[in-house]
């Protein structure tokens, strides 16, 4: 495993569009998974600690932006083929334990991981109605580790600006989360 940190958020950098297959049997494309105000796009996995710590809280989260009109989806691109816990079958059975509100997509040839510069999993992208960058940090403190409950929200904190203001926070904290495993 190789720990990795998030870079900067490049601000108003533009979304890229995507034709990826869900968990839930469809096909999915930007378009479809964005809100009226913004779309958060999280590269995960099964099997990372990073992302295990916080799956309560993503499924959590991702369901309160949405009554802000934020749009979310999940990608997994790792090499399912190295890491069997990141396959298919076994991303449908997280979605289902986990009651995700949200796509589950595979990125089988992670051309959409490499479009979006991601890095780790986990690795949180927020868009705004323009579909312009304006977030790209950690959801909280938590680590291998969940940070306590009253641990402050950065990322739903964040993603609530972007739908009220259209704009992130200037100053965000670095992700960080094991390296995309690569092909």
């Amino acid at each position: 495993m190789v720990l990795l940190t998030t870079p900067i958020c490049d601000f108003g950098k533009k979304s890229v569009d995507f034709s990826l297959p869900g968990v839930d049997g469809r096909i999915w494309s930007l378009e479809q998974c964005r809100g009226k105000n913004g779309l958060l796009i999280l590269f995960i996995c099964n099997h990372c600690p990073y992302v295990k710590a916080v799956q309560e809280r993503i499924v959590r989260d991702t369901l309160e932006l949405k009554k802000f009109g934020i749009g979310s989806v999940a990608i997994m691109s790792n090499d399912p083929s190295e890491y069997p816990e990141d396959s298919f079958n076994n991303m449908k059975l997280l979605a289902s334990r986990l009651d995700f509100g949200f796509p589950y997509l595979l990125d089988e040839t992670q051309q959409v991981a490499k479009q979006y510069d991601a890095i780790c999993t986990p690795d949180f992208f927020g868009y705004n109605s323009r579909l312009e960058l304006q977030c790209r940090g950690r959801l909280d403190a938590s680590r291998k580790e969940t940070a306590p409950a009253d641990t402050r929200r950065d990322l739903f904190e964040a993603m609530k600006l972007v739908a009220e203001t259209g704009k992130g926070p200037q100053q965000q904290i670095s992700g960080m989360g094991c390296s995309i495993k690569w092909k």
